[in-house]
């Protein structure tokens, strides 16, 4: 409800003199984006009140306020999924909490099985588009909000992803030398936790969708409900298995790895994407 969504940031600005206008959101294996913060300031999420509690190996379950790049920042070191049990409306109850303690830009990581064949372990996907596939089945997080509290009843979402911070990325990532492995894609959700069969991989490919993961597209579509900017990217972390024939076979422990070895590039984006931010409206 919004009052414990209001009684959970209430609580969190009665913690820290913090102020933050970004909120950086990390995926499986890249909670070291949390450890870049200066200043950093820890809460667990078992002392949040109203807060779900994080069950996946590589999430460490802490809200981290600091800041980066001279900019005031919460992260989320580990986020929730709808494989965890939870229910949507919970697991992007952190979005709306954002909202009320002043963020006004959201950027988002994940670890994302490669549908494009073109993709490479270790590329970066920056997400120009979702397809919400729970959500085909109704399971969306603004079903049965009713109140325009947070925002309209029908948000429109063609412009989830802001293009400037897209293009902003685009132009970090050659600045720093990384457009090697950097691409731009289509993510699709899933709700997990069961890595995907080939046939439904084979499906998706033909869908559009470039990347498959089990996060991110539920709280993407909260954030942007509640007008704050949107910006994710994939870390592909395994190629989706297409081939009846293959050996492969996706498992927890080869996406924490991959995100081991691309941790500092990614931090080094994210903090200089940071940076690129004005102050005043997060625009660059």
């Amino acid at each position: 409800s919004y009052e414990q969504c209001q009684a959970t940031a209430d609580w969190l600005l009665s913690k820290t003199q913090v102020r933050p206008t970004v909120a950086i959101v990390c995926g499986s294996g890249l909670g070291g984006l949390a450890e870049i913060l200066k200043d950093p300031q820890m809460f667990n999420y078992s002392d949040i009140p109203n807060f779900p509690q994080s069950t996946v190996h590589g999430h460490a379950g802490r809200l981290v306020f600091g800041t980066l790049k001279g900019k005031a920042c919460v992260c989320m070191q580990g986020r929730f999924h709808l494989y965890e049990g939870y229910p949507v409306q919970k697991i992007t109850l952190p979005m709306r909490v954002f909202k009320l303690i002043g963020v006004e830009t959201v950027i988002l990581t994940n670890a994302a099985g490669g549908l494009n064949q073109d993709y490479k372990v270790g590329d970066v996907m920056i997400i120009k588009d979702h397809i919400n596939m729970p959500g085909f089945a109704g399971t969306n997080p603004l079903v049965a909000c009713a109140s325009n509290r947070f925002g309209t009843r029908f948000p429109c979402m063609s412009d989830a992803y802001d293009r400037e911070l897209q293009q902003l990325a685009f132009d970090v990532a050659s600045d720093l030398g990384f457009s090697d492995f950097l691409r731009e894609g289509v993510y699709c959700v899933l709700g997990g936790p069961t890595f995907e069969t080939i046939a439904e991989c084979r499906m998706l490919q033909k869908l559009g969708a470039d990347a498959v993961g089990m996060s991110t597209v539920h709280e993407v579509i909260v954030a942007r409900h509640a007008g704050m900017r949107c910006f994710a990217m994939s870390l592909i972390s395994n190629r989706a298995v297409m081939d009846y024939d293959s050996q492969e076979k996706a498992n927890h422990e080869e996406v924490l790895e991959t995100a081991r070895q691309r941790a500092k590039q990614l931090e080094s984006l994210v903090s200089n994407l940071v940076a690129r931010l004005k102050p005043d409206n997060n625009s660059y």
